[in-house]
């Protein structure tokens, strides 16, 4: 998607977002430091977005990549906006009809009349070819 002539990359993002440099044939990724580094355009690049916490508004996070041609003189932008969405599994633990958020039988299971713990029933069978 890099705009013709480019050669480099740079990355800059809000501070919610983390950013990742991933290079073909490379297991670990590199860690996107401050303003003002350049990769290579390579093929097999890749970058990758991650947010640690839910947004406070939509697209309140952004990332935007600028690519340079040769000398370094910036040809292009190219911008993603983010809003984080928090996703939260909670169950009613102590089966007293209540779900709360710090319930201590969350962390076990114990079996009979007096017990807690979650019952989670999965669906894996495939109704559909």
């Amino acid at each position: 998607a890099a705009p013709a002539g480019a050669v480099a990359f740079g990355v800059k993002h809000t501070e919610g977002v983390s950013v990742d440099v991933l290079f073909r044939g490379r297991a670990e990724p590199e860690a996107v430091p401050g303003a003002g580094t350049r990769w290579p355009l390579d093929e097999g690049t890749a970058l990758r977005f991650s947010m640690s916490r839910a947004s406070s508004e939509v697209n309140d996070n952004k990332v935007t990549v600028s690519f340079y041609a040769e000398g370094g003189k910036p040809i292009n932008q190219a911008g993603v906006f983010l809003t984080g969405v928090g996703i939260s599994l909670d169950v009613d633990a102590d089966q007293d009809g209540v779900v709360e958020k710090n319930s201590p039988n969350k962390a076990s299971w114990a079996w009979g009349p007096e017990g807690h713990g979650a019952i989670l029933l999965v669906g894996c069978d495939k109704e559909l070819p």
